[in-house]
């Protein structure tokens, strides 16, 4: 499937602009471990990446019939953001990226299920807060996280864009699932260091149109063809 020009271009965050998903993922491990709650960081990525982590902790109570502490959240998150300011990196070629689809008259924003709080903080930690901002949207701002389409309509409208014009990209499952109950084209993302040999298929067979593990193929995958000048 070849797409037409689009003029937005909409990127999740945790492992499509920030390598920080195997971060999390060993943190979500280790403090799970410590509720009696047994999940290898394997294991979560590969299940809960793109998913919202109110939503990871609630399935896994329900699957382990278990109550974890009212403060788990809270403990959790202030975890993360100590492991993310000093492990925490940008994945290749954002900026350039980002450069060369605003050269090519084309929108740009994040839609995350992060909350808000965490977005800003992790993006300002690796410098791309301002490449973004304040265009940067969370599925806290509406009723369904990913697998819904819900952050990526309310993305799309905010930016006024139709949603034939939007290209999303993703690395995770739930997320191009997201974009395309949202009728919008996926780009599947396996550049980052939680993704597997098989995620590539997986996001193929979720509807991506295309993948790419580098994000400086995003342009040429998009403008097939000699950049116009």
């Amino acid at each position: 499937m070849q797409p037409s020009t689009p003029r937005l271009v909409i990127f999740d965050c945790d492992g499509v602009l920030i390598d920080s998903e195997i971060i999390a993922a060993r943190a979500q491990s280790h403090a799970l471990a410590e509720h009696g709650i047994a999940i290898t960081p394997e294991q979560a990525a590969h299940r809960f990446a793109g998913i919202p982590d109110a939503d990871m902790w609630q399935t896994l109570q329900t699957e382990n019939a278990c109550a974890l502490p009212d403060d788990f959240a809270r403990q959790y998150a202030e975890r993360l953001a100590h492991t993310f300011r000093q492990e925490l990196r940008a994945l290749p070629h954002v900026h350039e990226t980002v450069v060369a689809l605003r050269a090519r008259g084309v929108d740009i924003c994040v839609a995350s299920s992060s909350t808000p709080p965490k977005l800003e903080a992790a993006l300002k930690l690796v410098d791309l807060w301002d490449a973004f901002a304040p265009n940067v949207f969370s599925t806290a701002q509406v009723a369904h996280g990913k697998p819904a389409p819900d952050v990526f309509l309310f993305a799309a409208r905010q930016m006024r864009a139709a949603v034939r014009d939007c290209v999303v990209v993703e690395d995770s499952v739930p997320g191009v699932r997201a974009a395309c109950a949202a009728r919008m084209r996926a780009v599947g993302y396996v550049g980052a260091s939680h993704n597997g040999p098989y995620q590539r298929q997986r996001l193929l067979d979720e509807g991506a149109f295309a993948v790419i593990d580098d994000l400086s193929q995003l342009p040429d995958l998009l403008w097939p063809g000699p950049a116009k000048a």
